[in-house]
Order: C-alpha cells, then structure tokens, then sequence
C-alpha cells in the first residue's frame, strides 16, 4: 500500500493535513500533563542576619596580627560570619581580643540557625581562614561591643626618670590599636629623692558592658587599677577620678605657714629661703621666709619636777611658703591630697627633703 494515495490522503484513509492537526494536540495534551505532574519546587530558604559580639579570650600576638575587621568564615550551607571590627585591651600580661560579628543563617519556626543550632549567648563558635583558626564565646547578640571613651585620672609612684620620661600623647598600643592616651601629666616629691608621685589623665578604649566600662577585665571605677604602658616605661595607677582628665579642682597658688620642730642643726642649716619643689618643670612649692627659735625639751629632775628648757642645738623652724593646690568644692588639696590646718606635707626642695606641719592655710 502507499503511503500517500493520488487524493492525498495518508494510507488511503486518513487526509495529511488532518493528520498533522491531530499530532499537535496530541504533543500540547502531553505536554500540559507533564507540566501538571511534575514535583512542586522546593521554596527558597528564609534567610536572617544578627549582629553579634564575640569573646576570643585572650590570643598570643601572631595570631591578633592576622585578625582584620572583612574576615569572613562560611562552615555550612547559608550559615555565614564575618568579622566587622576588633577590639584588644590588656588582660594581665596577655592580650584580650573581642570581636563585632555578623551572622548569616536560615530560619525554621521564627528562629536563626547558624551551623545547625540557634546562635545564643554562651555559645561556643569557630572561625577559620586560611591565616588563622580561632574559638570564641558569644556574649552579646543583636549588637557588637558597645565601645566607649572613657576619661580617668590615675596616680601611680615612680622613678624620677620615668616621672620625666611621661608626655602628653604617650600611647599604649596593641597590635596596631591604640588603647589608651596620656591627657595630662602632674609629678610630685615624696620622701624617697629617687621616687615620684605622678597624676596621670588618660582616655581609654573601653567596653560599655551592663552600665559599666570596662578595660580589658577591669571595670573602671574609683579604686581601680589601670596598667599604661609604652615602650619606654609602664605605669600600674590607682584610678582617682573617673570621666575627666585633670584632677578635680581649680589650680591656685596659697601663702601657709609650715612648721618643723625639733630639727637637727644639719638639717636645720640646710632649709632656706629661695628653695623650691620643681618637677618636670613646673614649681609647686616655693620657700620665701624661715624662722629660727630654739628647740624645746621637757626635763624631769630627780625630784620629780617637770621643766621646760631650750633644746641645746636643735631648732624649731616657721616657714612661708606659696604652695600650689587645686581648690575643690569640698576643700584645698596640695599634691594630690587634702590639706588642712594640722595636715603633714612632704616638700622635696632639691637639696633637702621636709616633712612639715601645716599651721595655717
């Protein structure tokens, strides 16, 4: 039989145009099925991101030196981090590293995941680059650390030559971060000639961590103590204000009178008018008149009496001095300290170093 006849029509039977019509129904009709029967797509995965804060501990220097602020780490599927800035502060001899984090994960049941589990305070979470690999703890979740200057004044004792070597914008720097700044310097005598008492203002690179800033592992407060250290000298201060750079008061200069009593003739010859206690180049104390009388001495004879003589070398010495204090709202205070009438002052003129009884003020 033919394939198509002299009329046209496939095996004798069936027109070619008819034909074709049927074939295109056909391949629409089975296309139509596989479209409604194929499987339903998966839906896109929810998709969250959290600012976090991430507690390293404290790190060796080889591995801070490799943490930058853009780091990024990927353990798992959408789970991703990526460290937004870094944070060091000194902790004992060793170096704290806080991180600020961003965490990607997906969402199931309206909560994060990140690597197979919520990320929640406590957590312990790794980063790995191809640098470095670290472990910290999460501390905070919907912010990074919330970092703060704070300004305090510590005071510390020290040798002479470190008492010099302090200067206005001295750093104290970790890794590439400076942590702390010199603000203010005020040096001091004390009775040791090789020894100073130094007030310090710094500012300070802290974490604001439940209301309270805090400085490495310190919590800064009145009391405290606060180490400073550049490549020249290291300070451990006792903080004495917190939230100024200046000790508390206005600077002046006063006129007391000052006593020493029963004083032995070397020493006595060696305090005269025109000393002065200077440091760092700055006059505190000026002597502008002393006073001489004998010394007294209580006796008692065999008898039992009771006599008041003159001392037969020793002298009393009265001295002026202009001395410069701070005046405060709650009183006068000369190096650092309240002075009043009755306070002990200690004056180290150069030559000869005192210790004195305030008279009057």
């Amino acid at each position: 039989m033919e394939l198509l006849d002299d009329e046209g029509q496939l095996f004798g039977v069936v027109n070619v145009v008819d034909a074709l019509v049927v074939l295109f129904v056909l391949a629409v009709v089975a296309a139509g099925a596989a479209f409604v029967l194929q499987p339903n797509p998966e839906p896109e995965p929810e998709l969250a991101t959290t600012d976090a804060t991430l507690d390293l501990g404290t790190q060796p220097g080889y591995i801070i030196e490799e943490i930058e602020a853009g780091d990024t780490y990927s353990p798992s599927g959408e789970a991703g981090l990526e460290i937004t800035d870094v944070h060091l502060a000194p902790q004992g001899d060793s170096t704290r590293v806080i991180l600020a984090i961003t965490l990607n994960g997906s969402v199931s049941e309206d909560t994060m995941n990140y690597a197979g589990a919520p990320p929640r305070v406590g957590r312990s979470l790794d980063i790995q680059t191809s640098t470095y690999q670290v472990s910290g703890t999460l501390r905070d979740l919907g912010s990074g650390p919330k970092t703060t200057t704070t300004e305090v004044v510590v005071e510390d004792t020290v040798s002479t030559e470190t008492a010099t070597t302090i200067e206005t914008g001295d750093t104290y720097t970790l890794g590439d971060k400076e942590i702390a700044t010199v603000e203010s310097v005020h040096a001091y005598g004390t009775d040791n000639p090789d020894r100073k008492r130094v007030l310090v203002g710094l500012s300070l690179a802290t974490l604001r961590d439940d209301g309270n800033a805090r400085f490495g592992n310190t919590t800064v407060r009145v009391g405290a103590t606060i180490p400073f250290q550049t490549s020249a000298y290291s300070l451990n201060g006792s903080v004495q204000r917190v939230g100024a750079t200046e000790p508390q008061g206005d600077t002046a200069t006063r006129t007391m009178t000052l006593q020493l009593q029963d004083v032995p003739p070397a020493k006595a010859d060696s305090v005269h008018t025109g000393l002065t206690e200077t440091v760092r180049g700055t006059t505190i104390a000026d002597i502008t008149a002393v006073d001489r009388e004998d010394a007294t001495v209580i006796l008692t004879s065999r008898d039992g009496n009771i006599y008041e003589r003159d001392h037969p070398v020793n002298q009393d010495l009265t001295l002026t001095a202009d001395l410069t204090v701070r005046e405060t709202a709650t009183g006068v205070t000369f190096k650092g300290r309240t002075i009043q009438q009755g306070s002990n002052v200690t004056l180290d003129l150069g030559t000869t170093t005192v210790r004195a009884t305030v008279v009057s003020t």
